[in-house]
């Protein structure tokens, strides 16, 4: 989903501060609380290991689609006939099959309408289902079914037993929302529809080893959770319009002309952009072929676990290649209307586009499929498979900074298929995370750093940022149901907060190497799978080597704050100013690793590192230095990385600067 939140990892600003700390603070900390063992409240098994990997019977069940879509681009209605082919790989015997029936949130009684205030008041009837039926072991049956909210349960007649497969045929309508659709919409521009077509078949839900069947209720906010498997599929509409879906093109010389075909393949071949269908290609031809006879588009997508697709007769078409390591390669693509055609717009989406798959691809794990779209449209934002649904209007760093987001969320959750709708910070954050490295490394930070355009006075750095939001009572904690997330706290703690967590990790806690390593771990271990939480902060933990149950607690688990601060500065001996001791406290119920930074009166500087054990007793630390001169200044956190409360007690200034 678009990103709203931009922060730096590594360039902090300095405040000056002269006031003295503190006498006599008083300390909340309970090292007890913070540090205390068995975090984890289930041991490793045979499908979860102890160290976060998929264990030696993990399993997870498999869909493959079949879908024969056409579009009546008069009536704005998407028939489709669907065959899901279901692998149960689970050692369970099945009674009963659940699927998710997203457009059914448009109906005036879905509970999406009541759990907030996200209603437009405009609906549709969801889907209307004409037939679906079961086939097993060659017999096909009516299927018996019951559809609640969104969600699709078909009463099997006998149990599908484990290591068995069977088919479900689909036949369905729906009328697809206007613009008030979101993420499924269709709206206007001066040379014809573009038609965003997404959620537009009924999905299997996941049935995993954590809680059976997955089923709560599609309400908006909250995103997806989606089994893997291989996708054949086909958009049948109007002759004249342009499909860009997710997966590879099966059939150009039936769709496109001699002209696109050969662009096409020099695009393929080319770093820089080039244009497969001009501006004034659009203006000369769009409206002129829509009476004739339809065409079908035909694509396939293998091992993912959607896709989407843009379609319309209004759209430029521009390519260029990706090149990913190894020696392999990639097709990124935009499609837009001539509205958002300029250098200074959606002229440089494709190169945006690239440059972000080339980075992830070289960062973290390789980009897996054939070609990645990007579309301009109203839905602003929304990412699947393959495609991102970008916004019409966006220009400059913006266009370039939601690129970069959607189409990084192929790594989180596309590759790494986590539950958004149950912990939206395994995708948003995670992906927030990496495209603030992405902006920093793009044409050497051309759009660099990313900022907080919007919950944040001013342009601070994050560890200032962070504060009111963990100091706000009634913030939800990431580990909340995504659905629970009031809008005002949707961003910051399922984006910002998460993502900040991580640079901390990288930049504080860990270091680059050990960081980068681990997390590259759980990629590569749950590319195509389904990794919990536990999962994560467990492979943290093992690949890096470092028990971090302390930090899941209080900044996942917890809105916990920290505030270290400098007690006092004595002189044990007063005949002596070169012995000297340090005590520092810390008085909330976070801890953090720091940087103490001390200054002498001649001028010199000393940093001495403080571990995240220096709190592991106590709230108390008292540092016995042996020093040179007599110290001006003593400061904790003098770079401000660390999201510390109370910057005014982190500094303490002699009384005699005098050398």
């Amino acid at each position: 989903m678009r990103l709203k939140i931009f922060f730096v990892p590594a360039i902090f600003l300095l405040c000056n501060i002269n006031a003295s700390a503190q006498k006599n603070p008083v300390s909340i900390y309970n090292p007890q609380a913070l540090f205390a063992q068995n975090f984890f409240t289930k041991n490793g098994n045979e499908f979860r290991s102890a160290n976060g990997a998929p264990g030696p019977k993990y399993w997870q069940n498999r869909a493959d689609y079949n879908l024969q879509a056409t579009i009546d681009t008069v009536e704005n209605i998407l028939s489709c006939k669907e065959t899901i082919t279901y692998t149960n790989n689970s050692p369970d015997a099945l009674s009963s099959l659940w699927l998710q029936l997203d457009q059914n949130t448009y109906r005036k009684q879905a509970r999406s309408n009541f759990y907030s205030n996200r209603s437009s008041g405009a609906h549709t009837d969801g889907y209307q289902f004409e037939t679906i039926s079961i086939e097993s072991g060659g017999n096909t049956i009516k299927a018996n079914y019951i559809i609640n909210d969104t969600r699709l349960q078909i009463r099997l007649p006998k149990d599908l037993p484990s290591n068995e497969k069977l088919k479900i045929h689909i036949s369905y309508n729906y009328s697809i929302p206007g613009r008030f659709g979101g993420r499924n919409d269709f709206f206007s521009t001066k040379n014809g529809k573009i038609y965003e077509i997404a959620q537009w078949y009924p999905r299997m839900c996941v049935y995993d080893d954590l809680e059976g069947w997955s089923t709560l209720p599609f309400l908006g906010s909250g995103e997806f959770y989606c089994e893997y498997g291989d996708f054949d599929y086909t958009v049948t509409l109007p002759a004249g319009m342009i499909v860009a879906g997710s997966g590879e093109l099966q059939n150009e010389k039936e769709v496109l002309t001699p002209v696109q075909i050969e662009r096409l393949n020099a695009a393929r071949k080319s770093d820089k952009t080039l244009m497969i269908r001009t501006e004034e290609e659009v203006n000369n031809t769009a409206g002129k072929k829509l009476n004739q006879k339809p065409v079908s588009w035909h694509f396939k997508m293998n091992n993912t676990r959607d896709v989407a697709f843009g379609a319309s007769a209004a759209y430029m078409w521009d390519a260029a290649r990706v090149n990913l390591p190894e020696g392999k390669k990639a097709l990124a693509m935009s499609v837009y209307p001539v509205e958002s055609a300029g250098e200074d717009a959606w002229g440089r989406a494709t190169e945006y586009l690239k440059k972000s798959i080339e980075y992830f691809s070289e960062k973290w794990f390789v980009y897996p499929y054939p070609v990645a779209v990007n579309e301009a449209g109203i839905a602003g934002g929304m990412e699947y498979p393959g495609i991102v649904f970008d916004g019409i209007n966006d220009k400059g760093e913006e266009l370039y900074w939601v690129t970069a987001h959607e189409i990084g969320h192929n790594w989180f959750p596309m590759i790494v298929g986590s539950d958004e709708r149950r912990y939206a910070f395994m995708d948003e954050g995670f992906n927030t995370f990496i495209d603030v490295y992405a902006s920093d490394n793009f044409n050497n930070g051309e759009y660099a750093p990313k900022r907080d355009g919007e919950y944040a006075p001013g342009k601070g750095n994050p560890a200032d940022e962070i504060i009111p939001w963990l100091k706000d009572s009634a913030a939800p904690t990431m580990m909340a149901r995504a659905d629970q997330f009031a809008e005002k706290y949707r961003h910051p703690i399922e984006y910002f907060k998460p993502a900040f967590g991580l640079v901390l990790l990288r930049e504080v806690i860990l270091g680059h190497d050990r960081f980068d390593y681990a997390f590259k771990k759980y990629i590569e271990r749950w590319a195509y799978k389904h990794p919990s939480p536990d999962d994560f902060f467990r492979t943290m933990n093992n690949e890096a080597g470092e028990d971090l149950s302390w930090f899941w607690k209080g900044w996942f688990y917890n809105n916990w704050q920290l505030d270290l601060a400098v007690q006092s500065v004595t002189y044990p001996q007063p005949e002596s100013k070169t012995d000297v001791a340090i005590t520092i406290v810390n008085l909330q119920k976070m801890a953090m690793p720091c940087i103490v930074e001390i200054v002498l009166k001649e001028g010199s500087k000393q940093d001495i590192e403080l571990p995240v054990e220096t709190w592991l007793q106590s709230d108390t630390h008292t540092l016995r230095l042996q020093l040179p001169r007599e110290v001006a200044s003593v400061t904790i956190d003098p770079q401000h990385v660390l999201p510390d409360s109370n910057r005014k007690n982190n500094i303490w200034v002699s009384n005699n600067n005098n050398p």
